[in-house]
Parts: C-alpha cells; sequence; structure tokens
C-alpha cells in the first residue's frame, strides 16, 4: 500500500492509496474548519443539505438514479470531530474500472466529478439554499439531538467529554443544539457556506487501484474543483497546552430509569513539546485505553 500527499492548490491537499486489496475505490472530500459554538449546529445542517441535490441533479432521486447508472454507486455524508476542529465529510464508493467493461465510462473520473459536485455545486432556487430542504434537515438534525439519550452507552460518554472540556470547544456536541437551530434558514446558511468554502481545510482523498490512474490531473481538471480559491485554512493544528493539574477528581451522576448503569471515566494524558513530536506515543495511548476497557 503506497499512501502518497500533494498539494493541488494553497489549503487544498491530495491524498493518494494506492492499494489492490479492493475491488472498488473510494473518493472522499473532507472540510475541515475551527469548532465554535456559533457554527457547530451550521455545519450539522449544512452538510445534510448538500446532499439533497445538485444544480445537475436537483433532488435526492435523481442522486439516486445517477449513482444506480454508475454500477449501483454508494454515497453517504457525516460530521467528525478531531481535536478542536470540525469535520463535514463526503465519500462515494465505485467499482474499479478494472473490472467494468473496456467500453465503460472511467469510473474514477465519474465520482470524482458527482462528489466535487455535490459539494461544491449544490442546488440553488433564487440565489440560495431551498428552502424546503433547509427546514426539513433542520428538523431531522432536532431529531438527532434528541436522541442523544436513546444510546445510553453513547450519551454517557458524550456528557463526559462535555463535562471535561467545559467552556472548550473540544466539549461542544458535533451536532449542535436545538436552541440554534431557529436562528438558521436557507439565506444566512448559504452566506455560511460560501464562507465555508473560502476559508475550509480540503482535503481529497482518493483509494483504490490507482496505478494506471491519472489521478492528479483528474482533480485539477474537475470544473468545479477548478474554481477553488487558495486559502489560508481556518484549521487548528494541534498544539501544546500546559494546563492546571486537576486536583481533584470531577464526579458527575445522572439518574434514569434503567435496567443498567453506565460509567465513563475520561482522563487528558500529559504530553510536553518533545512527547508532541514523537507519533509513537498517540498508538502507545491507543494501546494502553483498550487495555483498560478489558
Amino acid at each position: 500500500m503506497q499512501d502518497q500527499k500533494e498539494e493541488i492548490k494553497k489549503g487544498i491537499m491530495l491524498h493518494k492509496i494506492d492499494t489492490e486489496k479492493f475491488k472498488t475505490n473510494l473518493v472522499a472530500i473532507f472540510l475541515s474548519i475551527k469548532l465554535s459554538r456559533e457554527n457547530v449546529t451550521k455545519n450539522a445542517v449544512l452538510s445534510s443539505v448538500l446532499r439533497r441535490g445538485t444544480k445537475q441533479m436537483p433532488t435526492q432521486e435523481e442522486i439516486s438514479k445517477k449513482l444506480e447508472e454508475m454500477y449501483g454507486a454508494d454515497f453517504n455524508c457525516g460530521l467528525d470531530k478531531t481535536g478542536d476542529n470540525h469535520i463535514l465529510k463526503f465519500y462515494i464508493e465505485t467499482v474499479n474500472d478494472e473490472y467494468l467493461p473496456q467500453d465503460a465510462e472511467n469510473m474514477l473520473k465519474q465520482s470524482i466529478e458527482k462528489l466535487s459536485e455535490i459539494v461544491f455545486n449544490p442546488y440553488l432556487e433564487n440565489g440560495t439554499f431551498k428552502k424546503e430542504y433547509v427546514d426539513q434537515e433542520k428538523e431531522k438534525i432536532k431529531q438527532i439531538i434528541e436522541a442523544k439519550k436513546d444510546n445510553k452507552a453513547r450519551y454517557a460518554k458524550e456528557r463526559c467529554i462535555e463535562e471535561m472540556y467545559k467552556n472548550e470547544v473540544t466539549g461542544l456536541y458535533k451536532y449542535g443544539y436545538i436552541e440554534d437551530l431557529e436562528g438558521i434558514n436557507e439565506q444566512n446558511l448559504f452566506e455560511y457556506y460560501k464562507e465555508l468554502l473560502n476559508k475550509c481545510k480540503i482535503d481529497i482523498f482518493i483509494s483504490g487501484n490507482l496505478k494506471n490512474a491519472k489521478v492528479r490531473k483528474m482533480i485539477e481538471e474537475d470544473e468545479n474543483i477548478g474554481k477553488l480559491a487558495e486559502r489560508e485554512p481556518d484549521f487548528k493544528v494541534s498544539e501544546v497546552e500546559i494546563k492546571a493539574p486537576v486536583e481533584k477528581e470531577n464526579v458527575i451522576t445522572e439518574s434514569m430509569d434503567v435496567v443498567q448503569g453506565k460509567l465513563v471515566i475520561g482522563l487528558d494524558i500529559e504530553i510536553d513539546e518533545e512527547d508532541l513530536k514523537n507519533e509513537d506515543l498517540r498508538y502507545q495511548a491507543f494501546v494502553y485505553n483498550s487495555l483498560l476497557r478489558r
């Protein structure tokens, strides 16, 4: 497996993972921006609205129809938090061209084009997002937030993070907050989307059997990616932050009418600048965390 990274434009990075392990290619676009209470809920709604339609495929039915034409391609999107950053993720997985008829259209190229269209060329009405789409996705995000308590283990973990990083952006819930949904509409969400595209860190991942694929050329020739400007990403790189030592543990108890209780213990690992340079420590921490769970 070969992993290569190269800059397409300032702030826009291409990652190529060449592997023969799978019969499919995966194309992913990640939009990364610094977390903030003002925008965390907007990011959640935005990621859902973008999947609803594009200029060429204005409905989800049109997108699904196109995916079927692409030999049953699989498309999905999601949200994640990494450190103090919020990441909007979009994926499309298709059959590798090696397993398709020779007269078939280049599937990797199509995947890049369709995914970039979904992310960078959304469906608009009167120069802004479609009101119906925004209202429907706001309701879905509201339901996700309200359903936090349904999965007690996940809820306990989220509450632990909230308490550990109270008054810090790390403690924000990745889907945002119900009270912030009311202030989001099709106009201000579209204005935020344009702002996001101009300052977010953009990573494009291409994974699969890429030996004969001119991946960089496909990216550079893509109409939607070509329109993106260079940027100084509003992205927070991990840095050492010395905190005051914790003298006493903080115990939070929430009572619920359940048969089985959930216990979550969280702790920060103290590191210094020299430790931060040692990437092996990160994996050692993963292993240590796994041992504590056994």
